[in-house]
């Protein structure tokens, strides 16, 4: 309440001055006098009513005994022609004032003092609302002391390639004069390229930390200002500072809030392109000696400024992608030992189950196990604690306060066993790993699967088998349920999103190995459609999409018993392991078999 006083107080002020300012200006400018014939001015002098008369170069104002004042218009040269009408009003005792008529352009101060008066008012109450103070130009970026950094290689898992790329750089900030000997010059900036959360902050403060040499951070963003010139005076103070160290590390995080590639003509715009083009010149104006290196990352380096990626600013782009099994392995063990570990745990195995985990998530996993484990009163993170805490992050938690109907239940379980029974029988489907009716996310079941190795490209067959798991759960609701509901939603759009990549972009279809650019897609390099090729594309999206919907259809027919032992297990127990799933189906002979 206190704070709010001085607002309102200022608030109260601007609304007196606007009212006084209003009452001056409505006072300062009375209404003009009513008009009447000069005839009838001659009356009211005879009758003895004048009491003044103010006489001026176009008018004369009278004013009455009945405190009336009218004005009237003299014929031209009435005064200097008659002596002697003047002279009897003075007889009568009427006063004559002679005035000149004010020039047009004479300034009325008073009102015009008001108004810078309530200009000033209101140009301070803007200066307060915006944080109280202009904008400092002064850097935001924060320095981290080399002899605090304790961050090292080892600390940073999961990157060996990346890291391989900036030991050089840590071998140049250690020993310069090695490389300057033999004519060398390292790199004048590094652009870490990947993901979020795959660990790029973390390995260019592990740079500072090997190197020794101070560390100065900031985001792009910290240099962008609505107020022009402010950006760029931070990046000028920025490097001013860092020349004051030896040897330094500049950081620049998220680079594309003030890298975009330049072009447009907003204000916005053209501070931010002052800031870049500030930017620009500190990154190619450094003294060779100086050993300064500035490393920004990025997750959309295709928007920046092309000037940025050029030898001398940029030189190399180091990619820090999401880790394979590998680095997930390794990665999890670094985690793990910030925490107790149950000497049982398979690192390896819960390392295979999160493919296309980050870093970042990752070490969620682990978090959200040792919190599962307090939960429970644990005194160690168990097996049983990672795999609850990767389902929940990969799958989202578990929402048993919701209340489904008898019918929504059974539906479901019908649901993902007809998911089930079509990917364990398919030779091409990733194994299964767990099926639930448990609501999770905004999924009233999962049939989750992992894969056995990490994928970087997709064969036709497997995108195929694919989209028949996915057309799994819609042909099981119609075959044992004779009926379809929304809960196929999801499943449609993603196999159709399948096939219009087998179809647009992979060329896995009749139409050749061509690229197709579909409605909405802004990918100027893919070709346009016409109308005739446009129909040709969308039967083959639909002719993919159906053809795995058939597949699907066919397996659960020859395999009825298996679908409906696996729906009443679920109906039962609600959730089932890979080892359940697998005992129940191979009872009912499902096995993988070539198609």
């Amino acid at each position: 309440m206190v704070r709010l006083l001085p607002r309102v107080a200022l608030v109260l002020g601007i609304l007196a001055l606007v009212g006084v300012t209003a009452f001056y200006w409505r006072a300062s400018r009375p209404s003009p006098p009513a008009e009447i014939a000069f005839s009838e001015f001659l009356r009211h002098v005879d009758a003895g009513r004048a009491v003044s008369v103010t006489v001026t170069d176009a008018a004369i104002d009278v004013a009455l005994k009945d405190r009336r004042i009218v004005r009237t218009v003299p014929p031209p040269g009435f005064f200097g022609t008659n002596a002697a009408f003047v002279t009897d009003l003075a007889r009568r005792g009427v006063l004559l004032q002679v005035k000149p008529v004010a020039p047009s352009g004479t300034l009325q101060y008073g009102p015009i003092g008001i108004a810078l008066c309530f200009m000033g008012l209101l140009g301070y109450a803007v200066y307060k609302t915006t944080s109280g103070r202009l904008p400092s130009m002064d850097s935001r970026a924060r320095t981290a002391d080399p002899n605090a950094t304790t961050i090292r290689f080892t600390d940073v898992a999961g990157v060996d390639e990346a890291k391989d790329e900036v030991a050089e750089i840590v071998a140049f900030l250690r020993e310069p004069q090695r490389f300057q000997a033999v004519g060398g010059r390292i790199p004048r900036g590094v652009l870490l390229v990947g993901p979020p959360g795959t660990g790029k902050t973390l390995l260019a403060r592990a740079i500072a930390g090997e190197a020794g040499v101070p560390f100065l951070f900031a985001s792009g963003s910290d240099f962008v200002e609505m107020y022009a010139g402010v950006g760029a005076a931070r990046v000028r103070r920025l490097f001013k500072d860092a020349r004051k160290h030896g040897s330094c590390i500049i950081f620049i995080d998220e680079l594309d809030a003030v890298g975009r590639a330049r072009g447009g003509h907003s204000l916005s715009h053209e501070e931010r392109e002052q800031t870049l083009n500030q930017l620009l010149v500190e990154m190619d104006g450094f003294d060779e000696s100086h050993g300064i290196v500035v490393i920004a990352a990025t997750n959309r380096a295709d928007i920046l400024d092309h000037a940025l990626l050029r030898p001398g600013r940029f030189d190399r782009q180091v990619t820090v992608s999401n880790p394979d099994l590998k680095g997930r392995d390794e990665i999890l063990r670094v985690h793990l030992k910030k925490v107790t570990m149950d000497p049982d745990v398979n690192v390896r195995s819960i390392a295979r189950g999160t493919p296309g985990f980050s870093g970042a998530d990752l070490a969620n996993v682990v978090n959200e196990a040792a919190l599962l484990a307090g939960r429970h009163g644990r005194s160690s993170v168990t097996t049983t604690d990672l795999e609850a805490a990767r389902d929940k992050v990969m799958m989202g938690a578990e929402r048993r306060s919701i209340a489904l109907t008898e019918a929504e239940r059974v539906n479901c379980a019908w649901h993902e066993a007809g998911h089930a029974v079509v990917a364990a029988a398919l030779p091409q489907a990733d194994p299964l790993h767990k099926v639930t009716i448990i609501p999770r996310g905004r999924a009233m079941g999962v049939t989750m699967q992992l894969p056995e190795i990490d994928r970087h490209t997709y064969t036709k067959e497997y995108l195929d088998t694919q989209v028949a798991i996915l057309m799994g759960g819609r042909a099981a609701e119609e075959l044992f349920m004779e009926h379809m509901t929304s809960g196929a939603s999801n499943d449609i759009e993603r196999a159709t999103d399948i096939a219009a990549h087998m179809v647009c972009e992979f060329g896995m279809s009749p139409l050749g190995p061509l690229a197709f650019s579909r409605q909405g897609q802004e990918d100027r390099r893919a070709r346009q459609l016409s109308e005739e090729t446009s129909r040709r594309v969308d039967a083959e999206i639909q002719g993919i999409v159906m053809r795995g919907y058939d597949r699907a259809r066919g397996l659960l027919e020859t395999h009825r018993d298996a679908v409906g032992a696996l729906a009443t297990a679920l109906l039962d127990v609600e959730s089932l392991e890979a080892e359940e799933i697998a005992s129940l189906l191979e009872r009912h002979g499902v096995q993988r078999r070539p198609d």
